[in-house]
């Protein structure tokens, strides 16, 4: 991959972060960039956000302090909203 294509990339994904507001922790919203990631699915990407899960415990990591599953509401055509399943990502130590 050329290093123009990686800092485009780069750059999407520094725009898709969010911020706690109190603790000041980096973190991504898995269905934000589920679709950057190259998956279609919201099915496909949660069994890979599993595998990695179990991936961080294997290894001796604390998988809660990088994966935690959230409910974030979306808006409905109709005005009503519905609560999807997410989790947010971050890479904190």
């Amino acid at each position: 991959m050329q290093s123009g294509a990686i800092q485009l990339l780069k750059n999407h994904f520094d725009a898709l972060s969010q911020l706690t507001p109190d603790e000041d922790i980096e973190f991504w919203f898995a269905r934000d960039i589920m679709e950057p990631l190259g998956y279609a699915r919201w099915e496909n990407f949660q069994t890979a956000i599993n595998r990695a899960i179990e991936s961080c415990k294997t290894t001796g990591y604390a998988a809660e302090d990088h994966f935690r599953g959230v409910t974030k509401m979306v808006k409905l055509g109709s005005s009503a909203e519905r609560a999807n399943e997410n989790f947010t990502l971050s890479c904190s130590a």
